[in-house]
């Protein structure tokens, strides 16, 4: 099998290799599985060393091209510019063409090839994962992501197919925790090769699988599967932008990382923490719409979109409820506060999140957090290696971060100002132009963040909305009271110095007392905790071992009663399949009639949808209910289309007067400045064709005067060349002409001496013919004297036999008749005449009119007419032209011929 395997290799036949590996697993599937195992690995060898092979031997093509190059200085050899006329390709690619991609295509082949060969299949289950292994490494080492997508397809059909048809032989056992490793480690390296090919949709399919793989073994991975998981899912989340959720992915990453990975340091800790407070500061403050106005359809299908995404990061949701009341901005943020997080992050994150959540600058804001900025390191911190994740960039948040500045900003500006100009709002943002600020205002005002409104005309922007809104003044009372205690604290700082020394004495002593008291509760309980976290793991590992009994058992169990519940399925299959025939026969006939209806209404122009009647499953349906249905379903399709062709007319009416209203006296304007703006530029580029053609003409004419002094030599010179080059093409045309009356002379000679030739083959051929038919006509003549003295032969033996047969009948009949003597008339009889000859036999048949008409003829046949040969005179002629030696030589041979052929009567042609 392994030099089967090799020729198929050597002569790149997939197919063959195939075929003939199915056929060797048929073989020793039951035996030695083993020997399968080594097989397909030797396979997998041989291919990837030829790929590898090939990829070098083109590098070394293409250095060897590049040394073989005479001359380093051209940019380009005459056989690449000729290439490159009719191709893109360069010489690396077309060697790569010629060499590598036929392998590559042969290793490609050979990893679907073998990934059929062994999907579900439970004892190649290693082997299986082992390739699908190789195949993803293939992918990202040569970024081939065509071929990374086809193969999670083919993953993603090999499991649906293994969950659809359960009852195949030697289907892997889902319930074995080997078998369950095998499919979450693929699923985890496919995630991986996903983020390194940078696909990211592809990816998020892959995270899809594995939450819906875990559904399907009911088993969660292990935390370090799930910190992978966690990590892949904020990169996938930050490409979408999908900032709420990559928060949320950091946050499970953290809290993960935290309680299950005991070897992170401090600063892991730090950077990670501070990550997730970033990432959940830069979620924008508002929903990101296309429009101000959003469709109920919009809802729908973003509350569907926000469980799907809650559910992949664990948060199992009602569907009923808002998932944006339980997973929001604010409630992640008060989720960090409360657990402690920022007594993590490092400086720069804690003042991010005072500033953007907890101080109110209004002019000031974005000048504050430009400073903030400013002290971030730029560059990505490395982590240790025990962390899930290599490196954080703290870059990526500050995009994020300076459209939250602004947006905070106009924010608190709206609650204290209501007019701003935009010179001044330009200033107050230093790190972003205008236009960009003016983009996030409109973001912002479309996700209800903030009421603004851009007044261009007269330059200013103006703040709009409900000044008295309850949580506006609740907080102002609040940071009023707060300023107001503290300008107490500072205008009376020595009210009771007596009293607050006491009572801090007090506090001290009482504080200096139970320090040692909650050290060692805090000792105790530290302990206990790792008792339970013990206790808790030996109760786990004990369930795990029941579980695993009674799995055991159950499928005992299951067996014993699967051969019973077989037959029972089978009776009651064809019982039910019986039933559904009666209903399906029924359903086709209503069917049929509803379709009839349909072409109907098609014809006469009314139902071009078509009739929407939902069936549901095992319910029992006539033709008179799918009528009235199929009307009533069109009835309501008519009142929809037209109450919606109504509201839509309407509101194009509308939108399209108010937008012309509005964009008159913008064009107007706008015309006016384009015309002013058209006339000053004709001016000035006149001005500036006039001095360029005056410049232009002085310096000509300065050109002029210095080089009329050089007329003179210059015509001398002109008429010396002039007279040299006519003297010489003199000598060449002279030369010329020599040569071609000689090739003239040659060329006449040859013609010439082919016609020579040609006439005496044509006399020689002439002759050959002649001779031909005189001995036809001999061997003619032959045998026909042959046939005549036959015939007068038989006519003999026939008279003799006649005269015996008369003799004999006059001697019988004496008596009753007169003898009758039978004699010939001396003219001849017709057929007994003696000198007569018979007119079948005469002079036609031994004179032979015919030799006789050819002999008196002068055999017409051959015989050419004067002058000319009907078969060779138009190739003579043809051939001679108008040579008279050849017309006389002719006529001289006609009349030679003529005479010969009278004289013999035959061959008339000589």
């Amino acid at each position: 099998m392994f030099k089967y395997v090799e020729l198929c290799i050597q002569l790149k036949k997939g197919r063959l290799a195939k075929d003939g590996l199915i056929q060797y697993r048929i073989v020793c599937q039951q035996v030695n599985v083993n020997s399968l195992e080594e097989v397909i690995k030797h396979f997998l060898k041989l291919a990837t060393e030829k790929a590898e092979q090939a990829q070098a031997q083109a590098a070394a093509s293409a250095k060897a091209s590049t040394l073989e190059i005479d001359d380093l200085e051209a940019e380009n050899t005459p056989e690449n510019l000729m290439l490159k006329s009719v191709s893109v390709e360069n010489d690396k690619d077309r060697a790569d063409r010629e060499l590598v991609t036929p392998w590559f295509k042969f290793l490609w082949e050979t990893y679907r090839s073998i990934l059929e060969i062994l999907r579900n299949n439970n004892k190649l289950e290693a082997l299986y994962a082992m390739t699908a292994h190789r195949a993803f490494q293939f992918c990202v080492t040569y970024k081939r992501t065509t071929e990374f997508r086809r193969l999670c397809e083919i993953l993603r059909n090999h499991l649906a197919n293994l969950m659809k048809y359960r009852d195949q032989r030697d289907r892997p056992d889902m319930t074995l925790p080997e078998t369950q490793n095998f499919y979450l480690e693929t699923r985890f390296e496919q995630l991986k090769a996903a983020a390194d090919l940078e696909l990211w949709q592809e990816a998020f399919r892959t995270i899809e699988d594995i939450h819906g793989l875990t559904i399907i073994l009911n088993k969660s991975p292990n935390p370090r599967m799930m910190a992978s998981y966690f990590s892949k899912l904020t990169k996938v989340f930050w490409v979408s932008e999908n900032y709420l959720y990559h928060a949320y992915a950091w946050y499970k990453l953290f809290n993960l990382s935290k309680t299950y990975n005991r070897n992170l340091t401090a600063e892991d800790l730090k950077a990670m923490a501070s990550a997730v407070l970033l990432s959940a500061v830069a979620i924008p403050p508002y929903e990101s719409r296309t429009s101000a106005s959003v469709s109920n359809l919009e809802l729908e299908f973003a509350k569907e979109r926000d469980v799907r995404m809650a559910t992949l990061l664990g948060y199992n949701l009602d569907p009923k409820r808002d998932p944006r009341e339980v997973l929001s901005r604010k409630a992640l943020l008060k989720e960090l506060v409360s657990k402690g997080i920022l007594s993590l992050v490092s400086i720069e994150a804690r003042q991010c999140y005072a500033l953007f959540e907890k101080e109110f600058h209004p002019l000031d804001l974005c000048k504050h957090a430009q400073k903030v900025f400013s002290s971030f390191n730029l560059e990505a911190v490395v982590l240790s290696a025990s962390s899930p994740i290599p490196t954080i960039a703290f870059d990526q948040f500050l995009p994020r971060m300076r459209s939250l500045a602004v947006v905070r900003m106009l924010q608190q500006s709206s609650q204290v100002y209501q007019t701003m100009k935009l010179e001044t709002l330009q200033q107050m943002v230093p790190f972003l132009e205008f236009s960009q600020v003016e983009r996030i205002l409109v973001d912002a005002t479309k996700g209800g963040a903030v009421a603004v409104r851009l007044d261009h005309q007269n330059k200013c922007v103006r703040f709009e909305g409900d000044e008295l809104e309850s949580d506006s003044i609740k907080n102002h009372l609040v940071l009023m009271a707060q300023k107001l205690r503290k300008g107490i604290k500072m205008m009376y700082p020595d009210a009771t110095p007596a009293a607050a020394s006491l009572a801090s004495k007090s506090n001290t002593a009482d504080l200096l007392s139970k320090i040692e008291v909650e050290h060692k509760l805090a000792l105790a309980r530290k302990v206990i905790i790792e008792r339970r976290k013990e206790e808790q793991e030996r109760v786990l590992q004990e369930h795990e071992k029941e579980l695993e009994e009674a799995r055991v058992a159950l499928q005992r169990k299951n067996e014993a009663a699967e051969a019973k519940r077989l037959e029972e399925e089978r009776r009651s299959r064809e019982e039910k399949r019986i039933l559904q025939e009666m209903e399906e026969k029924e359903k086709q006939e209503a069917l049929a009639l509803i379709a009839e209806a349909e072409k109907r209404n098609k014809a006469l122009g009314k139902g071009k949808k078509g009739l929407k009647i939902k069936l549901e499953e095992g319910q029992k349906i006539d033709k008179r209910s799918l009528m009235e249905d199929a009307i009533k379903e069109q009835i309501k399709e008519r009142q929809d289309m037209e109450r919606k062709l109504n509201r839509l007319a309407k509101k194009m009416d509308h939108l399209e007067r108010a937008k012309r209203e509005e964009e008159v006296p913008l064009i107007e304007a706008a015309y006016k400045v384009k015309m002013a703006e058209d006339e000053q530029h004709h001016k000035e580029m006149q001005q500036q064709n006039a001095e360029k053609h005056r410049q232009s003409w002085e310096v000509n004419v300065e050109e002029k005067k210095r080089l009329s002094k050089m007329a003179s030599e210059k015509d001398s010179f002109a008429a010396a060349i002039v007279t040299r080059r006519s003297e010489e093409f003199e000598a060449l045309r002279i030369e010329r002409e020599e040569r071609i009356n000689e090739l003239r002379s040659l060329r006449r000679a040859e013609r010439e001496l082919a016609r020579r030739r040609a006439y005496v083959r044509k006399l020689q051929q002439i002759e050959e013919e002649a001779r031909a038919e005189a001995e036809a006509a001999e061997r003619e003549r032959k045998e026909e004297e042959a046939r005549a003295r036959r015939e007068e032969e038989r006519r003999a033996s026939e008279q003799n036999d006649r005269r015996g047969d008369g003799e004999s009948e006059q001697r019988r009949d004496t008596g009753r008749y007169e003898p009758r003597r039978y004699e010939p008339s001396r003219g001849g009889d017709s057929r007994y005449g003696g000198d007569s000859r018979d007119s079948r036999y005469g002079d036609s048949r031994y004179g032979d009119s015919r030799y006789g008409e050819r002999d008196r003829g002068g055999g017409s046949r051959f015989e050419p007419s004067r002058g000319s040969d009907s078969r060779y005179d138009s190739r003579d002629s043809r051939d001679r032209g108008s040579d008279s030696r050849y017309e006389r030589r002719d006529d001289r041979g006609s009349s030679r011929d003529d005479s010969r052929g009278g004289s013999r009567g035959g061959g008339s042609r000589w």
